[in-house]
């Protein structure tokens, strides 16, 4: 019998529906990806209008799954199914539930895993956390962080996320919502966050801050010879300053050095919170590679109390990219399973 998970990522556009085994490979994936219940679909987000949504979606979602299955067992007849892990925006991995979404359009709390469960009552685990936090599970039994024991996932895309890991397991907190690096105050009185709140690093050093740093330096230095002078707000993104640093373009390589600055303060003080032994680096902005690690990494040097010098690294996400999602994902089946 031949073990597997599914493994659902729920984004802000696509849902993502995979089938990893028990060795992080990928036996199938949906294409194209299910599209996601998008917030202009609930303008005046009524309850009323989000239980109609989220019901719509969820039946979708689940009739996605029995696909899936059925492709595989059709493969591989000896198939087992484990259980379901779902990466989702405020997902509380205590309670199963989507909280007050940002992005989405569903309001208050969803009970997302009775209602996928009710939907596909054979299945019986089905839990829920946050992409980030999910990213550092699949960074911990695939990745990079196979061995480890503590260390803190990053992710840098359109946000900022963060997974804690600390002897081995994941930090939830409380009350589920533990390791929001992202909305950490670094610039008091500074940027406004997409959350609402100000000065948050998410607003500095997500591509969106990447984005937002390039138009400051710009209208700092009145710079109009380099190529990112030319780009719209709209459709500057973090790919094309670093094509540009490729360039050896000063803007651009100022904004890497900026961005690095920041984020390696923050980093200094996670290293402070919890000494951990590597911090790994994920998501669009990280693929800009050494532009983005080397300041990062002399910065953090810089703002780190002595002791702690030297001995943390920085490293680049041992997950595929293009399925990194889907098995952090189905990760938390696996870990799961290991506490029965």
């Amino acid at each position: 019998m031949k073990q597997v998970a599914i493994g659902i990522d729920i984004g802000g556009t696509n849902t993502a529906i995979g089938v990893v085994d028990r060795e992080g490979n990928v036996l199938y994936e949906l294409q194209p990806q299910l599209p996601t219940p998008q917030k202009k679909e609930n303008p005046n987000m009524t309850e009323k209008r989000s239980d109609e949504l989220c019901a719509g979606y969820v039946t979708e979602l689940a009739a996605e799954v029995r696909v899936a299955i059925e492709t595989v067992k059709k493969i591989n007849p000896d198939i087992q199914v484990m259980g379901i892990g779902i990466g989702a925006p405020n997902a509380n991995y205590y309670r199963g539930t989507i909280e007050v979404p940002a992005n989405l359009p569903f309001v208050g709390v969803i009970n997302f895993a009775n209602l996928l469960q009710a939907k596909l009552p054979e299945i019986n685990i089905i839990k829920l956390t946050n992409d980030a936090n999910a990213a550092a599970l699949g960074e911990l039994i695939y990745g990079g962080g196979i061995g480890m024991k503590n260390f803190v996932m990053i992710t840098l895309g359109t946000g900022l996320g963060s997974g804690i890991i600390v002897d081995g397991d994941l930090v939830y907190g409380q009350d589920g919502f533990a390791g929001e690096l992202g909305h950490t105050t670094l610039v008091p009185d500074g940027r406004l966050c997409g959350c609402g709140g100000i000065g948050h690093l998410e607003a500095y050093c997500s591509a969106t801050g990447i984005r937002r740093n390039v138009f400051e330096i710009l209208a700092k230095t009145n710079n109009s010879e380099s190529p990112l002078a030319n780009v719209p707000y709209n459709d500057m993104t973090a790919k094309m300053v670093y094509d540009a640093a490729e360039q050896n373009d000063p803007i651009a390589l100022e904004v890497f050095k900026y961005t690095g600055e920041l984020l390696g303060r923050s980093l200094a003080d996670t290293v402070h919170y919890l000494s951990p032994e590597a911090i790994f680096l994920f998501g669009g902005a990280a693929a800009a590679g050494d532009f983005i690690f080397k300041p990062t990494k002399e910065s953090m040097e810089r703002y780190l109390l002595p002791v702690y010098r030297n001995k943390v690294q920085i490293l680049p996400s041992g997950l595929k990219a293009g399925s990194a999602a889907i098995v952090g994902a189905s990760a938390l089946v696996w870990k799961e399973l290991d506490k029965i």
